[in-house]
Formats: structure tokens, C-alpha cells, sequence
């Protein structure tokens, strides 16, 4: 089968959305060293991250499901374009500081960048199964009933192109995560946090200008406006037992694993004594981690996503266990990169396995849901961790959220033999013909492929 990676469409994508997120750690750390600079103040660097990440992700469901409506085909440029209007206006601001404007400007660049995140992703998958879906495949008796080339049904290569495709963007996504804040922080000690805002500018024109040809576009059965799209998403999660099982468990993994933030400030300054070098080398070993763990994942695209994801959140956990025992910087940077492994399988692995058991048309719905899940969790999750140091002790505190981690992962263990593991067939919301198929509800979920299998 030809990789999905051999699309130019494909990799135009995947370009541009690894220019924003570069863009987005230079544009980040430039707010919050200027916030800080002028407030002098923990409490309003807080809320600036509260109206970039939580504020957003109560709205971008919605408006993701609004871009779907539109027929115009430069939706997702747009996005992208009001992100560098709305960056650029932030820059003139740190002129003339005023933090409420500036709080109010990050909330709607926050929306903006959460919905292009749902939608690059949802388009990721689609170039992926448009290609497989129009590769030539000889005559042979395969093809005679449904196989491709490799003798997998086309439904089966349809899905391994999917997770190549975001193993790709999530071997982006973890690069931009360690060179980002790298490249970002000496951008803004060098030329200041205007000059850093306004490359933040450039990197969303140059993506927007790359995206100029995707169109987010999808239609429904169900009718156009934003009410009858949230619906239809919301009765496939309603109907998808499957589906809603993995997104709870999602979420109580993220709430732990996003807790470790604070944490890991208080341990390296506080109990080992590291300063600040410190901590940027135990960031820097997580980053390096997320980083392996995504060509891991990439390497092992036929496993079972429900292992991958066990085994993701357990290095995470196993990670926080390490940090609480670790005696020096040395050992807990070894802790970090397994953890950093653990978060470059966790997040793709879910991506997956979300769009597994959603018919194409939702993709983009239901990628809001998931990015909209994950910044509230972090929104939780971070003045959890702050709370837990407080209360007990970082050793403790890192105790507490790998034990939570951990549950979760027991949780993803269940869900092993699910509609995770093996190819076939696919749950489909209601009203949606030509979807991936449907599901026997009454299935058996650890029948063999082919015989109640949900995959």
C-alpha cells in the first residue's frame, strides 16, 4: 500500500500545521513573560493561560461544527489569517498594556487555534483514506472482494492509512514540542516579546497560505445549522458505548497527567535543589521522550490502539512513580524521558481510536470534542497539581497522580479487546449512509474479526 505521505496535499498540511505550533510556543511565551513583566503577578499569568486553553474549549465544538457548514473553500485560511490578525493586534498592545484587552484577544486566538487544530487533524485522516480509497488495485481475488493490494480489506487499509497519517502529525506536533519553547525562549530573551509575536504572525500567513486549497466542508444528513450538527455528534457519543467509554477515560488520564506541571516546578527547585537549568533539562528529556514515543508509535501502526494507549498512559504513570523516588536531577530526567515516551504513543493513540469508531463525517466534531476535552482537563489539572503540593509534599504529590494515571490505563486495558484491536468494521451515528459500516449493538465485543467484532 502507498503511504499516505506521499500526498502533496498531505504533507502541505502537515506542514503548515507544524509552522503554527512553532508560531504558537513563540506567541505563548512572549505573552506570559510581557503579562508578567508588567502585572508581576503568578495570578495573571494564570488567567491568560485560563483564556487561551479553557474559555476556548467551551465554544470550539460549536464553531467547528459552523466551518463544516460553510461551503467556502478558504474556511480553515481564514482561521488561520484571523489568528495573525488577532496576534498582531496583541503586539501593538504590549505598547500600550492593558490586561483585560489582552486577556480578552487571547481567548479568541485560543478559539480560533483550537478549531484549526480539530479540523487539520479531521482533514489529516481524510487525504489519508481518499488516497487509499483511490489507489489502483489490480485484479486479483482480493480486489474481487474488497482487498486492496495487500490482500487487507479496503476498509482495513483505509484505517492503517489514518494512523500513519497521524503518527506523522504526531512526530510534528512532539518536534514542535521541544524545539518551540528552545527556539521561543531565545527569540523573546533576544528581540523581545513584540518581535517574537509578530514571527508568530508570519508562521500563521505562511500556514494559512498553505491551506488555501482545503476545504473543511462536510455535508450532513441531518441539515446545516450548528444545532442539528452538535446533535448529531452528540447522539453518535450518546449511541457509541465504545466511543464514550474511551473518552472517560481520557479525560481521568488527563486530569492526572496534566497535574504534573506544578509539580515538576516545586521538585526540581525546591526538593532537589536544580534551579532553573535544572528544570529545563527535565523538560527538555520529556520532550526528547515525546519525541521517540511518537516514531514508536509510527513504527507500530497495525498494534491494537487500546494497548497503545494502556502502554502510553502507563509509562506516564510509571514516570510520575520514578520522578518520587528519583534522589537526583540525573534519575528524574530519566523518569521524564519515559514519560515524554508514554505522552508521544498517549495522545496519537486516542486521536485513532476516536476516529476509529466515528464515521468521516463527524471527524471534525468530534476532533473539537477531543481538543476541547483535553484543555479543560489542563485547565483542572494544573491547579490540582498546584493544590496537591500544597497539601502534602512533591514526592507525594507525584505518588498521587501516577496512581491516577495508572487507573486510567486499567481502564484503557478493558477497552483492549474492544472495537481497538483489530480491523473490520466501524460504528456509524444514525442517518449516516456509506459511513464505515454498522455495528450489531448486540455484538459480542470480544468475538474474533468478522464474527461481532466492532474492528
Amino acid at each position: 500500500m502507498t503511504t499516505p505521505l506521499g500526498s502533496s496535499r498531505l504533507r502541505r498540511i502537515i506542514v503548515a500545521y507544524t509552522v503554527n505550533r512553532l508560531g504558537t510556543w513563540f506567541g505563548l511565551l512572549a505573552l506570559a513573560v510581557a503579562v508578567y513583566d508588567h502585572t508581576h503577578s503568578a495570578l495573571a499569568v494564570a488567567a491568560l493561560l485560563f483564556a487561551g486553553e479553557a474559555l476556548p474549549a467551551l465554544v470550539v465544538p460549536a464553531v467547528v461544527a459552523r466551518v463544516e457548514a460553510t461551503r467556502r473553500r478558504s474556511e480553515l485560511s481564514t482561521l488561520y489569517f484571523f489568528e495573525a490578525l488577532v496576534t498582531g493586534a496583541l503586539a501593538i498592545l504590549l505598547w500600550h498594556f492593558w490586561l483585560p484587552a489582552v486577556l480578552v484577544l487571547v481567548a479568541l486566538d485560543g478559539t480560533a487555534a483550537l478549531t484549526a487544530s480539530a479540523l487539520l487533524r479531521a482533514e489529516v485522516a481524510r487525504v489519508a483514506r481518499d488516497q487509499v480509497e483511490t489507489e489502483p488495485v489490480p485484479a486479483t481475488p482480493e480486489a474481487w472482494t474488497g482487498g486492496g493490494p495487500s490482500g487487507q480489506p479496503a476498509e482495513a487499509r483505509a484505517h492503517e492509512a489514518e494512523r500513519q497519517a497521524n503518527a506523522a502529525l504526531n512526530v510534528a506536533f512532539s518536534m514542535s514540542f521541544v524545539l518551540g519553547p528552545v527556539l521561543g525562549g531565545v527569540l523573546v530573551a533576544g528581540a523581545g516579546a513584540p518581535a517574537a509575536l509578530l514571527v508568530d504572525v508570519g508562521s500563521f500567513l505562511l500556514g494559512g497560505v498553505l491551506l488555501l486549497d482545503v476545504n473543511a466542508h462536510v455535508e450532513e444528513a441531518g441539515g446545516d445549522s450548528v444545532r442539528a450538527r452538535l446533535s448529531a455528534a452528540w447522539r453518535h457519543i450518546n449511541e457509541s458505548a465504545s466511543l464514550r467509554r474511551v473518552l472517560i477515560a481520557e479525560a481521568v488520564a488527563l486530569l492526572f497527567i496534566q497535574s504534573g506541571g506544578p509539580i515538576e516546578v516545586t521538585f526540581v527547585k525546591g526538593t532537589l535543589h536544580a534551579g532553573d537549568r535544572g528544570l529545563g533539562l527535565l523538560l527538555t528529556a520529556w520532550g526528547a521522550g515525546s519525541v521517540i514515543g511518537a516514531i514508536v508509535f509510527a513504527r507500530l501502526v497495525g498494534r491494537p490502539l487500546g494497548a497503545l494507549l494502556s502502554a502510553g498512559t502507563l509509562a506516564i504513570a510509571a514516570a510520575y512513580f520514578g520522578l518520587a523516588a528519583a534522589p537526583s536531577l540525573l534519575l528524574a530526567c530519566v523518569a521524564g524521558l519515559v514519560g515524554g515516551v508514554g505522552n508521544g504513543m498517549q495522545w496519537p493513540s486516542l486521536i485513532s481510536a476516536v476516529q476509529r469508531l466515528t464515521p468521516g463525517a463527524l471527524h471534525g466534531r468530534l476532533m473539537g470534542a477531543v481538543e476541547s476535552l483535553g484543555a479543560l482537563c489542563l485547565a483542572v489539572g494544573l491547579p490540582l497539581g498546584g493544590l496537591l503540593v500544597a497539601l502534602s509534599s512533591p514526592r507525594a504529590a507525584f505518588v498521587i497522580v501516577g496512581v491516577g494515571a495508572a487507573l486510567a490505563a486499567a481502564g484503557f486495558v478493558r477497552l483492549a479487546p474492544v472495537p481497538l484491536s483489530a480491523p473490520g468494521r466501524g460504528e456509524t451515528a444514525p442517518g449516516y449512509e456509506g459511513g464505515t459500516g454498522v455495528v450489531d449493538p448486540t455484538a459480542d465485543p470480544s468475538a474474533p474479526v468478522g464474527q461481532g467484532s466492532l474492528r
